[in-house]
C-alpha cells in the first residue's frame, strides 16, 4: 500500500509539503507548479489518504449535511446542486438527509450535530417550524446555516421572496387583471410572510386596492393549493388570476381549476412563485418566477464554511441573479 512518504519521494518533496497539498491546506506556501506534481504523484502511485486518522488528528470530517424536509420535492434540485457544487470546491463531501427525525428535535439530527459525524449543516427547516424551538434543538453543539429562515444564533441565507411576489404581481397587472388573488403558505413561515408582503407592495404600486378576501394561508403542498383554489375561485367575485405559494401548490391549482369546469389561462391565469422542472411539464405548462436557488445553496456553503472557521453569525440574502419571470402558457389576459 503507497505511503505518504512514497508520494514525496516520488514528487521530490518533503513529507510535510505532501501532506499539506493533499489535505488541501489553502495556508500552504507552495507553488501551483508543486502542488500540482504532488497530485500527480499520489494518482500514479495509486495513494489513498488515511481520512479517519486525518479526522481524528484535526478534528474534521470534511464532510457537510444538507437536511431538507423532503428530498423528492423538485424545488430542492437546484439548492441541492449548488450545496454540492461549493462542497466538492471545498474539499468535502455533502451527505443528504431525507427523514422526517433528521429535523430538529429528531434522534438522528441530535446523533448528527452531536457525536461529531458532520462538520456542520445547511438546514432548511420544516415550514411553520417553531423558531424557539430550533434554537434550543441546535444549541451551539455544530455550526449550522438555516436557508429560508434566520434564528438568532445561526447564520442564515435567504433569497428575495417579496421581490419574487411583485414580479409576478407585476406580470398579471401588465396583461390586464385587477383582481388577483394569492394561494399563500403558512402564516408561521417566513417565507410566506415575506411574499404576502411583495403581493401587497405590488398591489400598492399599481394603485389596486389589497382584498384580504383574496388571499390564504394553506401552505406548499398540491393539496394546499387545491383547498386555496376551492376557496377563492367560490367567492361571489373570484379572482381572475391566482398567484400561487409555489409550482407544488399551482399544480393543486390547476386541478382544482379543472374540478371546477375552470380553463387555464381562458378563465383563469396562475402564476407560480419559484420554478422547477416540473412546471414546463403540467398542463398548461407554469409560468413561474424563477429564484436564484443555485446560488442559495452555493452561498450557505460559503457561510458554513465561515462558521466552521469560527467567524461571527451573518445573515445574507442572495440577490443576484434576481428574481426572473418565466412566462409559460398559464397566463394570458383576463376575459372582458
Amino acid at each position: 500500500m503507497a505511503k505518504l512518504s512514497d508520494v514525496a519521494a516520488r514528487a521530490g518533496v518533503s513529507v510535510s509539503a505532501a501532506s499539506r497539498v493533499l489535505s488541501g491546506d489553502p495556508a500552504a506556501r507552495l507553488s501551483e507548479e508543486t502542488r500540482e506534481r504532488v497530485r500527480q504523484a499520489a494518482l500514479e502511485i495509486g495513494y489513498q489518504p488515511n481520512f479517519a486518522g486525518r479526522a481524528l488528528k484535526l478534528a474534521r470530517t470534511d464532510v457537510i449535511a444538507l437536511v431538507v424536509p423532503d428530498v423528492t420535492n423538485a424545488l430542492f434540485t437546484e439548492l441541492t446542486r449548488g450545496v454540492e457544487d461549493e462542497a466538492v470546491a471545498r474539499g468535502c463531501v455533502m451527505l443528504l438527509a431525507r427523514s422526517e427525525d433528521m429535523q430538529p428535535g429528531g434522534e438522528m439530527f441530535g446523533r448528527l450535530v452531536g457525536e461529531g459525524r458532520v462538520d456542520g449543516l445547511v438546514l432548511q427547516p420544516r415550514d411553520g417550524a417553531d423558531p424557539k424551538a430550533l434554537a434550543a434543538a441546535l444549541g451551539k453543539r455544530s455550526p449550522v446555516v438555516t436557508i429560508h429562515q434566520a434564528l438568532p444564533d445561526a447564520s442564515s441565507v435567504v433569497v428575495p421572496d417579496a421581490l419574487a411576489a411583485r414580479r409576478a404581481v407585476e406580470h398579471l397587472i401588465a396583461l390586464g387583471h385587477e383582481r388577483i388573488g394569492f394561494a399563500g403558505g403558512l402564516t408561521s413561515s417566513p417565507t410566506a410572510q415575506r411574499r404576502a408582503e411583495g403581493y401587497r407592495e405590488a398591489l400598492r404600486a399599481a394603485g389596486l386596492p389589497y382584498d384580504p378576501a383574496l388571499v390564504t394561508w394553506r401552505g406548499y403542498q398540491e393539496a394546499d393549493g387545491r383547498a386555496a383554489a376551492a376557496e377563492l375561485l367560490t367567492r361571489r367575485e373570484p379572482p381572475s388570476a391566482l398567484i400561487a405559494a409555489n409550482v407544488n401548490a399551482a399544480v393543486g391549482v390547476l386541478a382544482q381549476s379543472r374540478a371546477q369546469g375552470l380553463a387555464v389561462p381562458e378563465d383563469l391565469s396562475v402564476v407560480a412563485v419559484h420554478d422547477a422542472w416540473t412546471a414546463e411539464h403540467t398542463w398548461p405548462p407554469l409560468t413561474c418566477v424563477r429564484l436564484p436557488l443555485y446560488e442559495l445553496g452555493r452561498t450557505a456553503v460559503e457561510a458554513l464554511a465561515n462558521a466552521i472557521a469560527g467567524g461571527p453569525v451573518a445573515h445574507r440574502s442572495v440577490d443576484s441573479p434576481g428574481p426572473v419571470l418565466v412566462e409559460r402558457s398559464s397566463t394570458a389576459r383576463p376575459h372582458r
